[in-house]
């Protein structure tokens, strides 16, 4: 007898209000299942309906949205009729879900042990005590460091890995039958993305529970999935088998989104060095770290006597595992993190270490992106708001010239003038991040420090915005630092590599000849951990060595 599923939508429809109070359709009628242990993928473009369709399945939308016609069975349920009431007892015990930025998921006030079990508590699942064991016991499941003591931390105290593991432990810590990962492995390293991977797929086969797995990362859904569903525009494409929809497909949107997979090699600019010209960035024996400063030296120490330099008009991209030291990297040369010792320079003058040292023309040339869009962007502001800071700031620009800028930087990285108007919280990952992007193009920077700004991107919109940052390099000299996981992108636009390790600069290469020239073993294994399109890549990786 064929087995019942356990998920089956028919017909489901969502809908919207637009700005100007017009109402859209954007889930047009969809309808496929998902059997117990099954996983299955949702891939398409950013706006094609992926996450909206996953949370769906927990009667959940996004402001402004509403199921307008279908049905959605889980289980025994009708999710799209269910009461309040009854959704919010179906979400974290049957259903749960582990979301894109576990840092922003977590309460950085309370430990994690605290939240981890907080379901468990709030439908009388189990005694404390009992919750507690079973949560060490996940722990141990998705292969966390010290699963005995590691819930008496804040999330801070952990790494971004870790923290994303411990988002799947409180999803799974209620006995789901189903389990919706959205976008959950996008800003790890390749590395840590393997572990992290592999614990999920151990966890979810151990239990026989479903998965709806929602990414852009083809490589990725090649890991996990059984099944993959391509949405576009709200509507499904194609269907089928995770091995025939990567390598036979069928429907011509899926293949262009293959395509978009392929990484493009990176072609440096024909612009040669002027005579004695300075580099636009020199950083020498830099030391940085958090904590108190005793005698000097703070307590935790991260950067250990790095040094580089990046030409103007180029780009440095720089690699490796969480906790290497990238970020802390860029938020030292942005005078975030002060450094305490070393020296740096801005196209030959001296840049002080701290932000509050250094001329507003120094701040104003050298811009930053960060990685967690959800936590850079006043979720308070709308939009125009955001954009308009810097531009009256370092500008002076107000009024019309100010609005036709925001303008102008929304239509840079390929947003509607409309969208002026939102909330962060209205939009998308991937829009969010490409807000950050233009809030940063609007101080008219000569060097952007680049971190991990298209991990939050599907492949299509990513590979639009490598091309955006190459035709503004061209048109207005920028150079930047490239902080990424993704080797694939980081060739794709920088010439030169660091290779970092616990705070040190272990190798430093071109881009284009990184598997050719790599010497250090530990650049060996980042190049040898990217995942590949091959549904057994995963399962016969050699990770024993």
């Amino acid at each position: 007898m064929t087995q019942q599923p356990l998920v089956s939508v028919r017909g489901l429809r969502i809908g919207a209000v637009t700005d100007a109070g017009r109402k859209v359709e954007i889930i047009k009628g969809l309808d496929f299942d998902i059997h117990p242990g099954e996983i299955v993928a949702l891939i398409g473009e950013s706006g094609s309906g992926k996450t909206t369709t996953a949370l769906s399945l927990m009667g959940h939308c996004r402001p402004g949205c509403a199921i307008t016609g279908g049905s959605i069975r889980v289980g025994r349920h009708d999710v799209a009729t269910m009461s309040e009431s009854a959704r919010a007892h179906l979400r974290g015990t049957e259903v749960s879900y582990v979301p894109q930025s576990a840092a922003a998921a977590f309460n950085p006030s309370k430990r994690i042990m605290e939240q981890v079990i907080e379901i468990t508590d709030i439908h009388g699942l189990m005694p404390q005590a009992e919750a507690e064991k079973k949560a060490v016991g996940l722990f141990r499941a998705l292969a966390l460091p010290d699963p005995e003591t590691i819930g008496t931390r804040y999330p801070h105290q952990v790494s971004g890995g870790q923290l994303q593991r411990l988002a799947a432990a409180m999803a799974l810590i209620g006995d789901p039958e189903l389990v919706i990962f959205d976008e959950p492995t996008t800003a790890l390293d390749v590395t840590t993305q393997i572990e992290v991977l592999r614990a999920f797929k151990s966890v979810m086969a151990a239990g026989r529970i479903a998965g709806v797995y929602v990414s852009h990362d083809l490589a990725v859904v090649a890991q996990v999935a059984d099944r993959i569903i391509v949405l576009k525009g709200g509507e499904i494409q194609e269907e089928g088998g995770t091995d025939d929809i990567l390598h036979r497909p069928a429907h011509p949107y899926t293949k262009a989104l293959l395509a978009a997979f392929e990484p493009v090699p990176h072609v440096p600019a024909a612009r040669g060095k002027a005579p004695d010209e300075a580099p636009i960035l020199q950083v020498e024996h830099l030391f940085a770290g958090y904590g108190a400063v005793r005698k000097g030296e703070p307590d935790v120490k991260i950067l250990k006597d790095v040094t580089f330099r990046i030409e103007r008009g180029k780009n440095l991209g720089v690699i490796g595992e969480s906790g290497s030291g990238k970020s802390t990297l860029a938020r030292a040369v942005a005078g975030i993190l002060p450094a305490y010792r070393g020296a740096m320079k801005f196209d030959g003058a001296e840049l002080r270490p701290d932000l509050q040292s250094r001329s507003k023309d120094q701040l104003r040339r050298c811009q930053m992106v960060f990685q967690l869009a959800d936590t850079a962007l006043n979720p308070a502001q709308s939009i125009e708001a955001i954009l308009s800071r810097p531009l009256a700031f370092y500008h002076g620009l107000s009024g019309r010239a100010k609005a036709a800028r925001v303008a102008e930087l929304l239509d840079m990285v390929h947003l509607p003038a409309a969208m002026r108007h939102r909330l962060p919280g209205e939009l998308s990952g991937g829009q969010k991040q490409r807000i950050n992007l233009a809030r940063a193009l609007a101080a008219e920077p000569e060097l952007i420090l680049c971190d991990e700004i298209t991990s939050a991107l599907d492949t299509v919109v990513a590979a639009a915005i490598l091309d955006l940052l190459k035709e503004l390099q061209t048109e207005l000299g920028l150079s930047y630092m490239f902080i990424s996981h993704d080797l694939s992108t980081v060739e794709a636009i920088c010439d030169e590599v660091l290779v970092m390790l616990k705070g040190e600069v272990v190798e430093q290469l071109p881009a284009a000849r990184m598997a050719a020239d790599a010497q250090h073993p530990y650049s060996r294994l980042l190049i040898s951990s990217v995942p590949q399109l091959d549904t057994g890549w995963l399962a016969g990786l050699d990770r024993t060595g």
